[in-house]
């Protein structure tokens, strides 16, 4: 897959398949659209490209928006190159670019621009300024410049419509199974590892204290949760707290791991961390020594579920 930071540096060789979209989470719903597009790309030897924005258009057009993404930019593009892709267009969304029409849209940038042979999209995707394109637009314009339109329909679980939205919001709900279900993947955390009190040390439970550069990047329920991370190529798991420490009296939200058979040294290294199950709700605790007790109790309720639950 080739990265493409404009679309205006793209420079189709054939024509092109397209789908269009943030694809925030590249969910299961997404991988249905991109393994589609991918599949007739390659069967009519065209080349298959995917349209996306960054910032978010939320981010730009709404500023006191305080949409959080479930990836970054850099995960996203990650997620993004193994799904067979030939082009990932990232175009930089702007006020302007959201002022283009939906005829301009589909002539100066789809059909003049991207060269497109065919559009692939998912359920009630909408387009151009004041988002009013939709299906029965595409369509139309479709005859005209001559390229098909293909609407892909909402992907179900248990007909329930997954989408980006539902996501975000089963992750601030703690209902992280769903979130993974959604996503067909676990949903992950990546950051530096920085310096902390390291209180967890006096207490038996040394843990690496989480800092994410990209604020817009969503941070789910506090708690604390299962976790895994590939550290030089092998992997650990442990337990995360996210929260504010209450019974430390923290003033401010934290990211912690506890590794459980890890002991090297990570400061200042770059750890992903897949969150694999909601353990419990963050509390406060009358003393250290109850914290203590229970951190004991999670970790053998955290070992049990990793035994019962991971091949």
């Amino acid at each position: 897959m080739e990265t493409v930071h404009s679309i205006f540096k793209f420079i189709p060789t054939q024509e092109t398949y397209v789908t269009i979209g943030t694809f925030d989470g590249v969910h299961i719903g997404h991988q249905k659209i991109i393994k589609d597009l991918v599949a007739q790309a390659k069967a009519y030897n065209k080349k298959s490209v995917l349209l996306t924005f960054f910032p978010h258009p939320r981010m730009v057009l709404q500023k006191e928006s305080s949409v959080r993404l479930i990836n970054t930019i850099d995960e996203r593009i990650q997620l993004l190159e193994k799904t067979g892709l030939d082009y990932l267009i990232i175009h930089p969304f702007s006020r302007e670019f959201s002022r283009l029409t939906a005829l301009d849209f589909v002539r100066d940038i789809l059909v003049n621009q991207l060269k497109i042979s065919k559009l692939i999209i998912g359920y009630d995707h909408h387009f151009g300024k004041n988002r009013e394109g939709n299906i029965e637009q595409l369509t139309e314009y479709s005859h005209i410049y001559n390229f098909e339109v293909q609407e892909i329909p909402a992907q179900d679980i248990d007909n329930v419509s997954v989408s980006s939205t539902k996501i975000r919001n089963a992750l601030k709900e703690g209902k992280l199974k769903t979130a993974n279900d959604y996503l067909g993947y676990n949903f992950s955390i990546k950051g530096k590892v920085v310096d902390g009190k390291k209180i967890g040390n006096t207490i038996g439970f040394p843990t690496a204290n989480i800092e994410i550069a990209e604020d817009y990047k969503i941070i789910p329920k506090a708690g604390v949760y299962v976790v895994k991370a590939i550290i030089a190529e092998q992997s650990y798991f442990g337990m995360m707290n996210i929260g504010n420490r209450p019974t430390l009296n923290g003033d401010s939200q934290t990211i912690e791991v506890n590794f459980f058979d890890y002991s090297g040294d990570l400061y200042g290294t770059y750890i992903n961390v897949e969150l694999l199950y909601f353990l419990r709700e963050e509390q406060k605790f009358d003393s250290i020594e109850a914290l203590t007790n229970q951190l004991k109790a999670d970790k053998v309720q955290s070992l049990n579920y990793i035994q019962n639950n991971i091949n």
